[in-house]
């Protein structure tokens, strides 16, 4: 049997309670991950090829918290447990029982992005290029949050980081994939995403790149993740709904690389002059 190098920290989840009313860590990582994304706007929207200003960057990151919360809520309900939401509708809108997904997130984010830049006269691109490299601090911060909450633990393994998580019944070791997933969502696409857009690139072109990251980094990551218990495994003994759902961002974010890059390619060189 391998020895462990880490035991799991076992970190009560409620970070403090007043009164009646318990404040979960996760809770907290949502709010790190929209103060995160509101100061690094304020300091993007001072760059020359800033499509908007400072003061309209705490409205844009307001309507992107509805449509986050918003669409993970459903996303989740929709993408992981329908059969579920048909047999209790009113479970939908019980958000404290947990339950969130990114990719319904995602969707959530991407209507409000739409709505907002209209209100400016901005285009989508020019919304979401400026909105993409703010995201993976909010995702690394969530996936720190499942990690303290001891929840969407890895598979099992006997790998010497491997670790047994409380809320696990079956008490094995496990992949401590949250941390994969905050090292790679969290801090490997912020700085992919942050170093690549500080010049101006062409547009949907950040975009592209944060789908396409992102979609790799998820498909990767779902290979030592424990699939959904309600759903388990879709096809083959090891593609997951995670997997499904990551394939179609990679695709479109290749496609709006290349799209970007030679429509818009002269537009962004000459800014950059």
């Amino acid at each position: 049997m391998t020895e462990r190098w880490f035991d799991y920290p076992n970190i009560d989840p409620v970070a403090f309670a007043v009164g009646p009313l318990s404040v979960h860590w996760y809770g907290l990582m949502y709010l790190l991950g929209f103060a995160a994304a509101w100061m690094l706007g304020k300091h993007r929207s001072h760059q020359p090829h800033a499509p908007m200003q400072e003061q309209q960057v705490a409205d844009l990151i307001f309507w992107c918290a509805l449509g986050v919360v918003l669409g993970g809520r459903v996303g989740y309900v929709i993408f992981y447990n329908f059969e579920q939401f048909l047999d209790d509708p009113i479970w939908l809108f019980e958000v404290w029982t947990g339950g969130m997904s990114f990719h319904g997130g995602l969707i959530g984010v991407i209507i409000a992005m739409w709505a907002y830049g209209r209100s400016l006269g901005l285009s989508f691109f020019q919304v979401a290029d400026f909105v993409a490299p703010l995201v993976p601090i909010g995702l690394g911060a969530g996936r720190l949050g499942n990690f303290i909450g001891g929840e969407l633990w890895g598979r099992a393994s006997d790998v010497p980081w491997a670790m047994v998580f409380p809320r696990d019944p079956t008490h094995l070791a496990r992949h401590p994939s949250q941390l994969y997933q905050f090292a790679l969502e969290g801090v490997a696409l912020f700085l992919i995403l942050w170093f690549y857009s500080a010049k101006p690139r062409p547009r949907m072109t950040v975009s592209g790149l944060f789908l396409l990251c992102y979609g790799c980094f998820r498909f990767l990551v779902e290979f030592v993740r424990e699939p959904d218990a309600q759903l388990g495994y879709l096809a083959w003994g090891w593609l997951t709904m995670g997997q499904v759902l990551s394939t179609p961002m990679i695709v479109i974010g290749v496609a709006f690389i290349i799209y970007g890059r030679t429509v818009y390619g002269a537009e962004a060189k000459a800014a950059r002059s």
